[in-house]
């Protein structure tokens, strides 16, 4: 008898009685497809995770928390919220490295119908401020490095409440007693729970506002797609999971992978700064079967494991999933030598994954991030116009689904922007052939050379394949003839330095001659990026137009 294909087993998980099976429901006034079954809200899913006991749940530099205390946390700090006087629709902001407090602080808040406000930790004063001022959270937590100038920032009668640093009330102080009792609240499936800011790599972040259905979907969504990997390949899901998160938990990612492993189970181990060795040594110590974070943490890894002989510490890693920006063909080659790749493509306001290229499938189409999750929909539309195009024809990514957030917070304009009808824009190019997505470049990335499209994407995935390249990133900078010209910085491997005539010359061979950089910086200082690995291109362009002049080629 054949074996079933993918859309056979997806089928019958999400037929009326599966375990992810898929029902009609309006949500915010737009009929969508749902996963019906359990969890629908995060207090579902937190008062699930008794059935993990005591396993272990975080691991961070030595310390180790069980899920019995990890609940005793939650239900102490939800009294906690409500002593504060905190009630359900209040904000919690939440400003820290990758500590352990961040699940308990979150799965506290969310039991209560409060709202979580993750804060990059990586923000200046301003941007700082900027979000405080516009989210008006009730309560903040910050760790020691940042709650000075989170004091400074929030109004004199909202609490800061410092974690791992100077200052009161501290933590401990403020969880004080243990308390064993949630309380009654019961929050609804479309009841708001986080606002997260967008990167802001074009511009100032706006505040995408998610629910518990959002979560909740993204939950299901990674069930599922475990199930499915299982079914094709005749492997079971490791008995004990457990995941090295390396995405920070303030980005839409990180977050989603901290509920994810909560509900699941699983081992979460966090690190106060990526350190690669580190990381070894805490993937062998702990047995850890997976790891997750943007492509330069995957890839530093995988150099390191090598370099140092150590590749047997990864021999326990299953799969190794990344998102948050393009990744290397070459690079999934790779992680396929050690476990199953994984590449997620979403943004915060699909909180994170919409489509997921695994496995098999993966490594046959390394330039496609896969296909949307079975609640989702997808079109490719001319962003100038609508109009939906054809197979295969590039246009603007829409999404629909579960995971879609509702809208932005205090932004309406920027809302009716970016929803429509239901569906989000994404920004991206993309195109779809036959059901598979691949994302070309960032709407606004494009360079338009003479009056053609050079998709900066594209360019970089070349790049990246000559030797000594270990990252690079293409913008457009003015020019005098045909409007922009596209430029490159490259960052090399030290004493490696990649001929430029030769990064050109793989480009116009490869794509096309108006295509291939025409000013090129070599470099072995990092390209600068956001906390979860996206370029600032604007950053990029700036110094390019600063210190390079535009050659005048054809």
């Amino acid at each position: 008898m054949p074996a079933a294909s993918r859309a056979q087993i997806v089928a019958e998980l999400t037929a009326p009685g599966g375990p992810f099976a898929l029902g009609e429901a309006v949500v915010h006034g737009v009929p969508l497809r749902v996963h019906v079954t359990a969890p629908q809200t995060l207090r579902e899913a937190h008062a699930a995770t008794a059935a993990h006991g005591d396993r272990t749940f975080t691991v961070h530099d030595g310390e180790r928390v069980g899920f019995d205390e990890h609940r005793v946390r939650v239900a102490t700090l939800a009294r906690r919220y409500a002593e504060a006087g905190l009630r359900p629709g209040d904000r919690v902001a939440i400003c820290l490295r990758n500590y352990p407090e961040w699940a308990p602080l979150c799965w506290a808040a969310w039991v209560s119908g409060l709202v979580v406000v993750p804060l990059n930790a990586w923000w200046q004063r301003a941007e700082l401020e900027h979000a405080v001022a516009d989210a008006a959270p009730s309560l903040v937590v910050a760790d020691g490095e940042r709650a000075p100038v989170l004091r400074d920032v929030t109004p004199d009668d909202v609490p800061v409440v410092v974690v791992r640093g100077e200052g009161a009330p501290s933590f401990d102080d403020f969880l004080g007693e243990p308390v064993h009792d949630l309380g009654g609240h019961e929050p609804a499936p479309d009841d708001d729970a986080f606002i997260l800011y967008t990167s802001g790599t074009t511009g100032r972040p706006k505040g995408a506002i998610g629910t518990h259905r959002n979560l909740c979907t993204d939950v299901h969504n990674r069930g599922l797609l475990a199930t499915l990997a299982a079914r094709r390949t005749g492997v079971a899901p490791p008995e004990r999971p457990g995941v090295l998160l390396a995405f920070p938990i303030f980005h839409v990612a990180g977050l989603c992978a901290m509920v994810n492993a909560t509900v699941g189970g699983s081992v979460l181990a966090t690190q106060y700064r990526w350190d690669a060795r580190e990381a070894l040594r805490v993937i062998a110590a702990e047995g850890l079967t997976a790891v997750a974070g943007v492509p330069t943490i995957a890839s530093d890894l995988l150099r390191t494991a090598i370099a140092d002989d150590a590749l047997g510490a990864l021999s326990t890693v299953t799969g190794i999933g990344m998102g948050g920006a393009p990744i290397p063909p070459e690079l999934v080659r790779r992680v396929a030598r050690i476990g199953s790749p994984g590449n997620g493509y979403g943004l915060t306001e699909t909180t994170a994954g919409i489509a997921f290229n695994q496995g098999e499938d993966y490594l046959a189409a390394p330039d496609a991030v896969g296909r949307p999750v079975p609640s989702a929909d997808v079109r490719v539309v001319d962003p100038d116009t609508g109009a939906d195009l054809g197979e295969g024809a590039v246009g603007e990514l829409w999404f629909r689904g579960p995971n879609v957030v509702r809208g932005y917070w205090n932004a309406p304009e920027a809302t009716a922007a970016a929803f429509v009808d239901g569906w989000f824009r994404t920004g991206d190019l993309g195109r779809v052939d036959d059901g598979v997505v691949r994302v070309v470049d960032r709407l606004k990335d494009v360079v338009i050379r003479g009056g053609e499209n050079v998709y900066c994407a594209a360019v970089e995935a070349e790049l990246l394949e000559v030797d000594g390249v270990l990252d690079a990133a293409v913008v457009g900078i003015p020019h005098p003839t045909y409007g922009e010209e596209v430029a490159a910085v490259v960052v090399h491997a030290p004493g490696t330095v990649p001929d430029e005539a030769a990064l050109h010359d793989r480009v116009a061979s490869r794509i096309a001659a108006f295509a291939a950089p025409t000013t090129i910086r070599t470099t072995t200082d990092p390209l600068p990026r956001n906390a979860v690995g996206k370029v600032l291109k604007r950053e990029v362009r700036s110094a390019l137009v600063s210190t390079s002049p535009c050659l005048d080629t054809d």
